[in-house]
């Protein structure tokens, strides 16, 4: 029970003032000053049995009786101040109009009024964001990351050129277990941001259901309150690791509270323990940062009967999504003209891929990695190439070719030795003929061509006995067997079979050369 209630069941008791201040411990005075106050409730003539009321209310009710409030507050000049803060923040709107200017104004217009602090007191206790109020934000676990980057950088020493390198400190933590982790990057830029994030996902061991960034450009293309624009990159790497990326809102820090707090304990666990330690190396700096929110981790919470990191492991980390075997690639965009070669140019490669001879002049999309580029042309994927880094070369796929330039490509010695043993026996071993010749062999395809061309305008057995007679007279000429072939000479060329001669006496033998 309260001393106030004590109080008034004392002076019902017909206690005196001394006996009072001796049995609840207070002074005279202060016993003297809740009798007062008590006296004049009593003879209200608007308040009926008001002393067993008094007893039966709660005590902050009671309290307010007797602690009516500040009585500065209803004083003249407040309720004349009161009736201006309208105007003041009106005119502190304006450019150069500050504090000290509207006092001095207030002050020659009510000469009574307050001073220049109780004005700037008053002022702060009426100013409209005072009143603003905050909601507290329930998270479920495994459905948030919260990501940004530190204000501050942290530094390390190049060991080559004793260059200090200022780095950038990325930051991310789950809401429902306030897990924290974080890992210095050269910048900002998309490369460096999404190698964090991923560094981040792999050290969690899942992904969560969405990731909220700061409005960095890296993340958001275009910022807008209701639909910002996130970045292309950005969307495929939440598509590769089966998670949704929700921005905070514009200038509103609030939304993601914790991971601002984050960046500001770290600042005390991170950069204040390794301020004194020199590292010479971007590896050597992480591994630092790591021992450092690790031990931030496992420091055991104010008002909590666990640490963040027991929090993670049992409530949170088994929810999270699965990661892929495959790890993501930083993907690129770019839309190309496919080239009367049917090629299009990479600049970035500065190298020449293949496209369907089909797509000769079309608009192409090509999306490329590190390792490999794909086109695409009304939303269907028509090529793929390993990325080459030969410059000004070609990356030539046969299939892309038309039929012509396939032909072109395809020529060798095998392709017209292989052509030939299909047509016949004759025909090969007079291709073979050619090759053996001490000719570089890409002069002889013409040849080649005009042969195939002459097997296929005569008749197999006409051809068959023109290559046989070039064979035998070892002529190795398109133009020979053409002539044969026009002026049907294969049949005059064919060698006559000798006749024996009848038998007959008139022999000499041979006796008759040794007389």
């Amino acid at each position: 029970m309260s001393q106030i209630k004590q109080l008034i069941i004392l002076r019902n008791q017909g206690k005196g003032i001394k006996t009072i201040a001796r049995l609840l411990s207070m002074s005279k005075n202060t016993v003297k000053t809740y009798l007062i106050k008590l006296d004049k409730l009593v003879i209200n003539p608007e308040c009926s049995d008001v002393v067993s009321n008094l007893l039966k209310l709660e005590e902050p009710e009671l309290y307010a009786y007797f602690h009516p409030g500040n009585p500065a507050y209803k004083d003249d000049r407040y309720e004349h101040f009161k009736s201006k803060i309208a105007y003041f923040f009106k005119q502190l709107k304006l450019i150069g109009v500050s504090r000290q200017i509207l006092w001095e104004e207030y002050k020659q217009a009510y000469s009574q009024g307050y001073c220049y602090s109780q004005f700037c007191y008053h002022l702060d206790q009426c100013e409209p964001t005072k009143r603003k109020t905050s909601s507290v934000l329930l998270h479920q676990p495994a459905e948030k990351l919260f990501i940004d980057f530190a204000g501050k950088t942290i530094s390390y020493i190049d060991a080559s050129t004793g260059e200090i390198v200022e780095c950038q400190l990325f930051v991310a933590c789950l809401p429902y277990s306030d897990y924290a982790f974080a890992i210095a990057v050269r910048s900002q830029s998309l490369p460096d941001f999404l190698f964090a994030l991923t560094r981040c996902l792999e050290h969690l061991g899942g992904a969560p259901k969405t990731i909220v960034p700061d409005n960095l450009k890296s993340a958001v293309t275009k910022t807008d309150r209701y639909e910002p624009e996130i970045n292309q990159t950005l969307l495929d790497f939440a598509n590769h690791y089966a998670t949704t990326v929700t921005p905070a809102r514009v200038r509103k820090p609030q939304d993601k509270a914790l991971v601002e707090n984050q960046v500001k304990i770290l600042y005390s666990r991170v950069y204040a323990k390794l301020r004194n330690i020199q590292f010479f190396s971007l590896n050597s700096l992480n591994e630092s940062i790591a021992l450092m929110v690790e031990k931030h981790n496992q420091t055991r919470m104010q008002q909590k009967a666990y640490c963040r990191e027991e929090k993670f492991l049992s409530q949170e980390k088994l929810l999270l999504t699965k990661l892929p075997e495959e790890h993501f690639e930083l993907r690129h965009y770019a839309v190309l003209t496919v080239a009367k070669n049917n090629h299009i140019y990479l600049a970035r490669d500065k190298h020449y891929y293949s496209v369907p001879f089909r797509l000769m002049g079309e608009k192409v999309k090509v999306v490329y990695t590190r390792s490999m580029l794909s086109v695409y042309h009304d939303g269907k994927k028509v090529a793929a190439h390993p990325r080459s880094s030969k410059l000004g070369a070609y990356s030539t796929n046969k299939e892309h070719l038309c039929s012509h330039h396939q032909h072109y490509r395809d020529r060798s010695p095998d392709y017209y030795r292989d052509l030939a043993r299909k047509r016949s026996k004759e025909f090969y071993e007079y291709v073979t003929l050619l090759f053996q010749q001490n000719i570089y062999p890409e002069q002889l395809y013409r040849t080649c061509d005009g042969l195939l061309a002459l097997s296929r305008k005569t008749t197999q057995e006409k051809f068959n006995m023109a290559c046989k007679i070039a064979i035998e007279n070892r002529i190795c000429s398109y133009r020979f067997v053409k002539k044969m072939l026009e002026n049907n000479t294969v049949y005059l060329q064919q060698k006559e079979v000798p006749k024996p001669l009848p038998k007959h006496g008139n022999v000499r033998g041979k006796d008759y050369y040794h007389k």
